[in-house]
């Protein structure tokens, strides 16, 4: 399933969704990838600032990749926290 993120809190919940689907706790993803649960907690509650590196390697730790793709403008695009 793809997912349209436009926040870091978006992105936070994606991830914590996809955790749980996994049957994963916060504590097994931070041990697999090197940082605390309560980095992966940060992480999705949308806290900003996470490094790159660690972000990729959330996403590596829950079978998910990151694609960019060029924005398909809509009217509702214009509205709300979106960039």
């Amino acid at each position: 399933m793809q997912y349209k993120i436009v926040s870091a809190q978006n992105l936070g919940k994606v991830l914590r969704s996809t955790r749980k689907q996994k049957k994963l706790t916060q504590t097994s993803v931070g041990k697999a990838v090197g940082i605390t649960q309560a980095t992966i907690s940060e992480i999705e509650g949308g806290k900003p600032g996470t490094e790159l590196n660690t972000l990729f390697r959330v996403l590596a730790s829950l079978d998910l990749e990151l694609i960019v793709q060029p924005k398909t403008h809509q009217d509702n695009d214009l509205k709300g926290d979106n960039w």
